[in-house]
């Protein structure tokens, strides 16, 4: 064998062992090494989306999507359940579950894990030194892993199931004693564990009392001590009263309203039952309120108030369909829906749609001749269509139109007055005042202003009656800008003059 065969044999050989180590170290040494990193990893999660050594499916085990809760702490289990979109409680009774508390949960069973393990073959006399027997608390949540599509809900196999015993606390480090499943290990895992899992039925309850939004009113009524008022929404979906008095409502009062009751928080949750009703004062409440949905079944509130010791407290019964709530409220609850007539009607003096508008006619007041304009292009709301009519023709400054009718459309009374008067005249108020015709396309009258005389002992108000039959009171400096001359609204059309060879535009 020649030399060259020879060196070409030792250079195979040392490839081939070469290889062979390589191969000893990934299949003998890394392969090993990886998986137990694996079944490491997998261990010391709280809630793992799969076993150690299950091959995930390709880019990855997803997380895991929760659909069922079970908590038991405190001598109460309570069973909440993802539905749609949200959580509720379906047992031990019918509730929205808090957000934040099944968030809470939920984020600890998806990225928690195990601190250490404290004993692996504990006795019974170790599990009741770490509160583990009984558990001071347990969680047992479902899940199922979902397929690339988002799918397998339904699929045994991809179906997830824990339980966590949760002890007592460590009083050295604030690390609580757990135990998983069936393993008889000890674990401890930090206390932010036991903050989110250890959750009374409190806890878990939703602690809003009612949470309507005015979009989804049809209409209100409440029966109280000192007002009892009903609302309805129009056809233009404004509010109107119709007692005590049927009048125009303030819908921002109302909106008001609702956003201060959905900021009521429950202080506590009685038991629900005929006698406690009774006891809480509730078959006899000092405020029953009854909400008309758009969508939806009715929902009935009443208040009570109980006196206890030196103070008292106020209970809430909230009732829509077969779901009843009953919660001790803050006081301040009472005030939210207890509102007069001088809150809930509208203080806007005129009501009319600014889109409708499509001629104006200002009255100057004093045998003045009436101030004329109308939107040459009716079918259009263009600032550039208004036109003066009378008593002079010409293009009205159409910014100054648009400011007018944004004026008229948001003018408020400070205060009314005698509804339906016999004698408008007292307060200086006639056909011949001045004010403002608002009209449409074919002159029909939409809302009109007159204004009155000067309010005594009220030194720069003034009597006014608007859209509804009575007397309000108002600024006069509010007034200021109606129109009271053609040239106050007509644009200004440049006159050629000549002075000393100079041309000037004058008004």
């Amino acid at each position: 064998m020649k030399q060259t065969q020879k060196t070409l044999i030792a250079l195979l050989a040392a490839t081939v062992a070469t290889a062979g180590l390589g191969l000893y170290a990934y299949f003998g040494v890394k392969q090993p090494e990886e998986a137990q990193a694996a079944r490491k990893e997998q261990s010391e999660k709280l809630f793992a989306p799969s076993a150690p050594g299950e091959k995930p499916d390709e880019g990855g085990t997803p997380a895991p999507v929760f659909t069922q809760l079970t908590v038991k702490a405190q001598g109460v289990t309570a069973t909440l359940e993802q539905q749609g979109d949200t959580w509720r409680l379906t047992a031990p009774v019918l509730a929205k579950a808090d957000k934040w508390a099944v968030e809470g949960i939920l984020s600890q069973l998806q990225s928690g894990k195990f601190k250490a393990t404290v004993e692996e073959a504990p006795t019974d006399a170790d599990l009741e030194k770490y509160g583990l027997k009984p558990p001071v608390f347990s969680v047992t949540a479902k899940a199922y892993v979902p397929e690339a599509s988002g799918g397998g809900k339904e699929d045994p196999a991809r179906q997830r199931t824990v339980t966590l015993h949760g002890g007592i606390e460590n009083p050295f480090d604030g690390s609580v004693y757990v135990r998983r499943d069936e393993d008889p290990r000890v674990y401890s895992a930090d206390g932010s564990v036991r903050y989110a899992l250890e959750k009374d039925l409190y806890a878990l309850r939703d602690k809003e009392i009612l949470a309507l939004d005015e979009a989804s009113l049809k209409a209100l009524e409440v029966v109280a001590k000192a007002n009892s008022y009903s609302l309805e929404r129009d056809s233009d979906q404004s509010w109107r009263l119709t007692k005590p008095a049927a009048v125009r409502a303030d819908g921002d009062r109302l909106k008001q309203a609702l956003k201060s009751l959905k900021e009521q928080r429950a202080l506590s949750f009685p038991t629900d039952s005929a006698q406690e009703r009774t006891r809480l004062g509730l078959d006899k409440p000092v405020l029953d309120a009854h909400f008309t949905l758009d969508k939806g079944e009715p929902v009935r509130l009443r208040l009570s108030q109980v006196k206890e010791g030196a103070g008292s407290k106020v209970y809430a019964l909230l009732e829509q369909g077969s779901e009843v709530t009953l919660a001790e409220v803050p006081e301040g609850t009472l005030a939210v829906l207890e509102l007069g007539l001088a809150d809930l009607r509208t203080k806007m003096v005129l009501s009319f749609k600014r889109e409708d508008v499509k001629r104006l006619v200002f009255h100057p007041g004093d045998g003045g001749t009436p101030i004329v304009l109308a939107n040459a292009k009716p079918d259009s709301n263009s600032l550039d269509g208004w036109q003066v009519e009378a008593p002079k023709a010409g293009k009205a400054q159409g910014f100054r139109v648009a400011s007018l009718l944004s004026h008229l459309h948001t003018l408020k009374a400070s205060t009314f007055g005698e509804a339906n008067p016999r004698k408008w005249d007292k307060y200086g108020i006639t056909d011949a005042s001045r004010g403002a015709s608002l009209q449409d396309a074919d002159g029909k009258e939409l809302a009109r202003l007159w204004i009155g005389s000067a309010v005594p002992g009220k030194e720069g108000f003034v009597y006014i009656r608007g859209s509804n039959a009575e007397v309000a009171e108002v600024e006069l400096a509010r007034l200021a800008d109606l129109p009271a001359r053609p040239e106050d609204i007509l644009e200004a059309s440049p006159t050629a003059a000549t002075d000393g060879g100079a041309t000037m535009a004058q008004p």
